[in-house]
């Protein structure tokens, strides 16, 4: 390969940036796309842009073709062109294998389709279309939102309405004029080229139940800031009255929603999403839910995690966030406490110990190489794993972050299938899927392809009202549906009686493909890809793609499909199981106590589990400071005094490892070196890396310096130590830090709220 490539582009495809991307990614120095600025100049000659003068309208597309770059650029953590050059950080869809080995030998393609001369009858279409003298204006569009006559879309208006009108008149017939409507639609995702085969017709009324079917249909991860507080309360309710889950999405909730209505419903979410520990994770929180989802990826926007603009912050979103109103929330894509499957694992364990009854998930995003990390995961000792798909998303998505990110769920569901059966960990975890899922036949393929829960999202918005006209990140959600505008929020007419309807016609169309395909229940069905095959759509590209390598089954002799049944992956106990039994007449009388033990760098997230019992029996700021004293000698292991919670003090002589008060929720902790110790407390370690990641309230008191990632995302919690390293008090949004001494690079990035001093002595800073 030459040092230097040059391309000159003669189509004008290469008017999207991501033409650009992936030539640049594959190693091209320069590209000279003059095609695509004949096709603007020929675009300008018939007045087609306007009082724009033809440098312009160039210098406008020049623009927009750098900022395109950047933003694909960031989302990789790229700062340099150079870096990204060559790096091939994507994959290819439907390019066939000989043109994948000859040309992009390094960049991954799961199914093969189109050759060279599909890509140059596309090339040449989209030129003839670029250059065609017969087209006086500009094509109408509607990549993003749905425009007549533009690009389609999997919901359109006439199958919103009709959804609409099935769930809010009780009308199964009609829903499943909506089902046909949305099988018969050309092929927009991949499980659209699959079909089944039937066999022996078995009785309906010998078939698993709809109420059981039901119940492991989930309302996926949307946050309430990207939803009206009404919106995420009533998929809450919905869910808990037919006996399935809701997800909170990483924004956290009210404290208020964890008590049943006067009504007896209940509106808190029985599944609790953190994006690590960012927002208002507190031990409270952790406690009044059956599953803690621990989001590493989002199917909509991976490699970026999310945002929420400011004019989304409402006083309620601030508060539940622990951050600024008007303040744009940023979730930035390294969770900065999961670096490895070992960090993984920690935060797991730490998970367990909070919320000992709770089943812990990992979500997880589509993409090649997605089932070795599901593979880590399980051994990790999660309970499930949730495979994410590229569509979908959230009330807050910038339009550049929905198109060309992430992978189908077909495709990732039936990789990590594949390998956990290989591996002889398929019986260890539930697989979910989420990602655009609409019917009955799309819980039936997702179920062949290996998934037991299966998220449905947006069309559950869709059922309380939603008319995607794709203003969610503007506020401006014309039936409240996605939006915090307490005017707009009084337009909301979703019930939870409509949501429900949604979920069980989708569990009775099950049902009725189960007894079409000769089986009782779905658990029958689960993994069983051989079901599957390719139809064909009668058109060449698509007849062209291979879809043998997702509806490929493994050998039953060669792995275990066992599936598990419901119970919780137990971790390690904890020195804490001691501390509770010593504390009796603390928990019977309220009595004040102190406790001291010898510890070593084994016995990880001290105070943990002593949380989760203060929190569940007395409340989690019920307690005054000092209540409960443990003093500690010796070094103690990772997060100490995790979500550690009001009137418990820790006091370490000795030194501690990374994560100390992830999440800390009120409670003191205080680290001095042992009394035997010479070392000089200003200029060596005494906490590890990561230490208040997520913190939202309580003290800590270090006397030494810290490691790296210091109060990233800390809320609420307050502190004093004697120096830092990187990425101090990044993504901060509240709290007071005192740091005397010096501080690393990129030191309070991000920072949006609280106080930071810095003793900078030395004038580094």
């Amino acid at each position: 390969t030459p040092t230097y490539i040059s391309l000159n582009v003669q189509s004008a495809e290469c008017l999207d940036v991501h033409y650009f991307a992936v030539l640049i990614g594959v190693g091209a120095t320069s590209v000279n796309a003059y095609v695509a600025q004949q096709a603007i100049a020929e675009r300008h000659r018939k007045g087609l842009f306007g009082s724009l003068s033809y440098e312009q309208c160039v210098e406008r597309y020049i623009n927009s073709i750098n900022n395109g770059l950047l933003k694909v650029m960031s989302k990789m953590g790229i700062s340099v062109i150079n870096s990204y050059r060559g790096g091939c950080n994507f994959e290819a869809i439907g390019l066939s294998r000989n043109l994948m080995n000859k040309f992009f030998p390094s960049m991954s393609s799961k199914i093969s389709g189109i050759g060279i001369a599909g890509i140059e009858k596309r090339c040449l279409d989209a030129h003839s279309k670029a250059f065609d003298e017969q087209v006086a204006t500009l094509p109408v569009g509607g990549f993003y939102r749905y425009r007549f006559g533009g690009e389609q879309h999997a919901f359109e208006a006439k199958s919103i309405h009709m959804l609409q009108s099935a769930v809010g008149n009780k009308n199964y017939s009609l829903f499943k004029k909506y089902s046909q409507m949305i099988d018969e639609m050309a092929p927009i995702n991949i499980r659209d080229l699959l079909g089944y085969k039937t066999n022996n017709k078995t009785n309906l009324t010998e078939e698993e139940s709809a109420q059981e079917i039901r119940k492991r249909l989930v309302a996926p991860g949307i946050s309430l800031g990207a939803l009206s507080p009404e919106a995420h309360e009533t998929l809450s309710i919905a869910m808990n009255r037919i006996g399935a889950k809701s997800d909170s999405g990483e924004g956290g909730e009210d404290a208020s929603r964890f008590k049943l209505k006067p009504n007896g419903d209940n509106p808190s979410s029985r599944i609790k999403q953190i994006a690590s520990g960012r927002f208002g994770v507190t031990a409270e929180y952790l406690n009044n839910c059956d599953e803690i989802e621990i989001k590493v990826a989002q199917g909509a926007k991976p490699g970026e995690g999310g945002q929420l603009p400011g004019g989304k912050v409402s006083d309620l979103i601030a508060k539940l966030r622990h951050s600024t109103k008007g303040v744009t929330l940023i979730s930035p894509p390294p969770h900065h406490d999961i670096y490895s499957i070992e960090d993984l694992a920690q935060l797991i364990y730490d998970l367990k110990q909070i919320n000992p009854s709770a089943r812990v998930c990992v979500k997880l995003v589509a993409q090649s190489g997605i089932g070795t990390v599901a593979a880590g995961v399980a051994k990790a000792k999660a309970d499930t794993i949730l495979i994410s798909g590229h569509n979908g998303g959230t009330g807050a998505s910038p339009q550049t972050s929905i198109k060309y990110a992430g992978l189908p769920w077909e495709l990732g569901l039936s990789e990590v299938h594949q390998v956990l059966s290989l591996n002889n960990l398929r019986d260890k975890v539930i697989l979910r899927t989420d990602g655009g899922l609409k019917t009955g036949k799309d819980i039936v393929i997702a179920a062949m392809l290996g998934a037991e829960e299966y998220g449905i999202g947006t069309a559950s918005l869709v059922a309380m009202g939603c008319i995607m006209v794709r203003q969610c990140h503007s506020n401006t959600c014309p039936v409240g549906v996605c939006s915090q505008d307490e005017k707009l929020r009084e337009k909301f007419t979703g019930t939870a009686e409509k949501v429900i309807n949604l979920f069980t016609y989708i569990a009775e169309e099950v049902r009725e493909i189960l007894s079409e395909l000769g089986f009782k229940t779905l658990d029958e069905i689960v993994g069983r890809a051989d079901l599957l095959y390719q139809v064909s759509r009668g058109s060449a590209d698509l007849d062209d793609l291979d879809l043998n390598p997702i509806i490929q089954t493994i050998d039953s002799s060669v792995g275990d499909y066992n599936i598990k049944k419901g119970n919780i992956t137990k971790v390690a106990d904890s020195l804490d199981l001691k501390m509770i039994e010593d504390l009796k007449p603390f928990f019977e009388s309220g009595q004040k106590v102190q406790l001291s033990y010898n510890i070593k760098n084994t016995n990880r997230a001290l105070g943990t589990r002593l949380a989760s019992e203060i929190t569940t029996n007395i409340g989690m700021n019920k307690l005054e400071d000092d209540h409960v004293i443990i003093n500690l000698k010796g070094s103690a292991g990772q997060s100490l005094g995790a979500f550690c919670v009001k009137g418990t003090t820790l006091k370490i002589q000795g030194d501690a490892n990374d994560y100390v008060g992830k999440g800390l929720s009120g409670g003191k902790i205080i680290i001095t070196p042992s009394e035997t110790s010479s070392l000089q407390t200003n200029i060596n370690v005494i906490i590890g890396n990561t230490v208040l990641y997520g913190a939202t309230n309580g003290t800590l008191y270090a006397a030494g310096m810290a490691g790296d990632r210091f109060a990233v995302r800390n809320s609420g919690a307050h502190a004093v130590i004697e120096g830092c390293g990187d990425n101090g008090c990044e993504y901060m949004t509240g709290g007071s830090v005192v740091i005397l001494g010096a501080v690393g690079n990129n030191f309070g990035a991000g920072m949006t709220g609280g106080m930071a001093f810095a003793f900078d002595k030395e004038g580094t800073l």
